[in-house]
């Protein structure tokens, strides 16, 4: 069943994203991820079959993985165990949405990187550093890091991350809680990358989200997905080159090479590019949790 919207859901609105429509009710959220896709921060009004389950259940397996690191903000992804509301939706919800705690967000964004690439590449090749953190010359795009970096971002007036110098985060949030925010992102993507090379993936970099529960805290959002995080595969490596990437790769490489301004509206997208699209996403799935899509 393809999702594109969640319209035959009653309770208020609290966030429309690209992907994720987030849900009031109350003291906790539900999150449905629909089959949505975005590129060059464009909705296409195609649908990618599986991509929203993908997404959400890539991330409950990274949320049951990392809580010897951190706790997080899941109740359930099991729709029987919702409010009684939902339950004449199960066949929507089932296997792309959870219900979670609700959280006062934390006004950063944690980004880890362990490669060179992205906005990171850029902002190397032109001071030779990322956020402000001083990196040794002669690096290609894609290399390994001597060590992973802890990278922050926030919003901007107009809405827009912003990369940030961890000084900078601290004057903003505090030092104890920046602190705690870089030695959590640094931990978790530390025990994912060894994951992920146990399946023979590189984890390039990964943005997280967290929040604040009782006075602790807990990471939200989404973990650790194709769209949060850049997956390589071990066996094609090679550094000094773009790497191909286990998200919207065909995508990307089919609008570059097309007439499209990169403006709104997004046009029709063929079904090749479609199904490669859905085909990348499902591998990713695959090969992170070693089990096959249901």
């Amino acid at each position: 069943m393809l999702i594109n919207d969640t319209d035959f859901i009653k309770f208020p609105l609290h966030i429309k994203g690209k992907v994720r429509n987030v849900y009031d009710l109350g003291d906790k959220l539900l999150i449905v991820v629909t089959d949505r896709i975005s590129a060059f921060d464009v909705v296409f009004p195609n649908l990618i079959p599986n991509k929203g389950r993908v997404l959400n259940s890539i991330s409950e397996f990274w949320f049951n993985y990392t809580k010897d690191v951190v706790d997080n903000h899941v109740i359930t992804t099991d729709v029987s165990q919702y409010p009684e509301e939902f339950s004449k939706f199960k066949e929507e919800l089932q296997g792309r949405s959870m219900l979670v705690k609700k959280i006062q967000m934390v006004e950063a964004e944690c980004i880890v990187r362990g490669y060179l690439e992205g906005s990171g590449l850029k902002d190397y090749q032109k001071t030779g550093c990322i956020c402000g953190i001083k990196l040794p010359s002669g690096l290609k795009q894609a290399e390994r890091l001597p060590e992973p970096i802890f990278t922050p971002s926030t919003k901007a007036t107009e809405g827009h991350d912003e990369n940030v110098s961890f000084q900078i985060l601290q004057n903003k949030i505090g030092s104890d809680l920046a602190n705690k925010l870089k030695d959590i992102s640094l931990a978790l993507y530390n025990k994912a990358s060894k994951h992920a090379e146990s399946r023979g993936l590189i984890l390039a970099d990964t943005k997280f989200e967290f929040g604040i529960l009782d006075g602790k805290l807990v990471v939200g959002d989404e973990m650790f997905t194709p769209d949060s995080s850049r997956f390589w595969a071990m066996d094609e490596y090679q550094a000094g080159r773009a790497q191909k990437s286990f998200d919207k790769q065909f995508l990307r490489e089919y609008l570059e090479t097309s007439d499209w301004d990169k403006k709104p509206p997004a046009p029709m997208l063929p079904e090749d590019v479609i199904k490669k699209t859905e085909a990348k996403y499902i591998e990713a799935y695959e090969r992170i949790t070693g089990k096959k899509l249901d």
